[in-house]
């Protein structure tokens, strides 16, 4: 089940934050810190509306933050679409991988983008991250460039083409 987060979830995911940071880590990939994400950037997104949870057999396993794009280092970049939303902070509890829930949190962002009337969908992630890069292949996010300034790569998915 996924559901707009609320303030009693911000923990829970901040340890799950860790918890993916450290797996990360342990994969060779160093996209997320021991301090990014934090409740903080959780909390900025559930106070702009943006912030889901996955919850798996009842107990919180994930997040996806889906905001309008507002980020300055997304204009080093051409992007095919003007008017898009973007995925920020997507995980999974590590304990829970490989059961599909990625995929679950990724179908209902694309359901959730579609529904608000946009043209894309705008996500990055670092250049080693091959199971968010699979994931974004899977959906059909295509690349769209290299963010320089913050060590990413840029992925889009068009609606309607």
């Amino acid at each position: 089940m996924i559901r707009k987060g609320c303030t009693e979830d911000l923990e829970g995911l901040n340890k799950i934050a860790r918890a993916v940071a450290e797996d990360l880590h342990a994969h060779g990939i160093d996209q997320w810190s021991a301090v990014y994400p934090n409740r903080d950037h959780f909390g900025a997104d559930l106070e702009k509306g943006g912030l889901y949870v996955l919850l798996a057999d009842g107990i919180l396993a994930g997040s996806v933050s889906i905001l309008p794009e507002n980020d300055p280092v997304y204009q080093t970049i051409p992007w095919k679409k003007a008017r898009s939303m973007v995925i920020h902070r997507m995980m999974v509890d590590p304990s829970r991988m490989g059961k599909g829930l990625g995929q679950a949190l990724m179908a209902f962002a694309v359901a959730k983008c579609r529904e608000s009337g946009v043209e894309s969908i705008k996500v990055d992630t670092h250049p080693d991250n091959y199971r968010m890069k699979g994931l974004l292949q899977k959906f059909g996010f295509i690349p769209g460039g290299y963010l320089a300034a913050i060590h990413r790569d840029a992925f889009e998915l068009v609606f309607g083409e």
